[in-house]
């Protein structure tokens, strides 16, 4: 009979969108392995809990955030990834609006901060191979699905949409071609509503069209 001894853990790569910069949620580690580096919010699942409970946990317990869209990521089994021993981590990509994120570190987390994506510190584990991929995710998703949704409040203009996609993606768009494909893609819809409280003309505010991640037709 083959005895193992592999434990499994989860890790949450969460994005958020604050002063116009992708930022990436850590928390500092106050018990051994690296104690005192900056980590991604994660821990070992329990005997009597899924992994999506787990990821949903640990969220929770180290940062105090809850409300987020969540989706497993990849699994990294490298034996070597943990001086513990043999630590099998599912890692999750989550994303939240920054007005629904209220952080509070707990558990085994000293303090935990949100960093932008391109002024990372040093990192404990394989968490920067991961974060990597977690963007890499994201950036694909953008252009073939409303992952965008999860990270722009209920009501936005298309300005600030058009923003979130030229933040993640690094570069600047064509405002007249991103509009006339986003409305194209039917994934959005006019509240009718206008900005209010703005020192310029009032603009309208838009919703998407579907509360849970839809996948496109067409390619942005």
């Amino acid at each position: 009979m083959i005895k193992q001894n592999i434990l499994v853990a989860v890790d949450d790569v969460i994005f958020t969108i604050i002063n116009d910069k992708l930022e990436v949620l850590l928390v500092k580690r106050w018990v051994e392995p690296f104690k005192w580096q900056w980590a991604i919010p994660g821990g070992f699942v329990l005997d009597n809990e899924s992994l999506d409970e787990a990821a949903y946990r640990e969220l929770k317990e180290e940062t105090n955030i809850s409300d987020v869209y969540l989706e497993q990521l990849y699994t990294f089994g490298d034996p070597n990834r943990d001086p513990r021993g043999h630590v099998v981590a599912v890692s999750y990509l989550a994303l939240t609006p920054r007005e629904k994120v209220s952080l509070k570190a707990g558990s085994d987390a000293q303090e935990a901060k949100f960093f932008p994506i391109n002024k990372l510190p040093k990192l404990a584990f394989d968490h920067k191979d991961i974060i990597k991929l977690a963007l890499e995710r994201l950036r694909g998703k953008l252009t073939y699905s409303n992952i965008a949704k999860f990270l722009l409040p209920e009501k936005f203009t298309l300005t600030q949409l058009q923003k979130v996609y030229e933040i993640i993606l690094e570069r600047e768009l064509d405002t007249r071609n991103f509009r006339k494909k986003i409305e194209k893609l039917w994934i959005i819809e006019p509240t009718w509503e206008k900005e209010v409280g703005v020192n310029h003309r009032p603009a309208l505010l838009y919703k998407f069209k579907h509360d849970k991640l839809v996948y496109l037709h067409e390619f942005l």
